[in-house]
């Protein structure tokens, strides 16, 4: 069983930052990519940006320039750094891994963006 835990939500106001951590249980190197969703209120779940097991990253345009994910091999973490959030990026963010056999959840990290 692989488990996915995220942290670094929280509130901000518009403009400022967040770093969003994903604390895998086993080697991110096994999953063939990695990536962050979030669900604001009233929408539907969508993909923020995903990092392929070769390192290559996608992103959803809303998002292009201001946020990035990295992976950190070593720990088994995965990280989302938000920068110059604004209210639309509010949300909660899950992290998601997908490997050849299924996908996997974290619980969720709730990110309000809010003067």
């Amino acid at each position: 069983q692989v488990h996915l835990v995220e942290s670094g939500g929280g509130l901000v106001q518009p403009g400022g930052s967040l770093r969003l951590s994903c604390a895998a249980s086993r080697s991110i190197f096994s999953f063939y990519t990695m990536g962050w969703y979030r669900q604001g209120p009233g929408k539907q779940r969508e993909l923020v940006a995903a990092i392929v097991s070769g390192g290559t990253t996608h992103y959803v345009d809303s998002v292009k320039g201001r946020f990035t994910i990295s992976g950190d091999n070593a720990k088994n973490m995965v990280y989302l750094q938000m920068n110059s959030l604004k209210p639309e990026d509010t949300a909660v963010y899950y992290c998601n891994a997908l490997s050849s056999a299924r996908e996997y959840w974290g619980q969720g990290t709730q990110v309000t963006v809010s003067s």
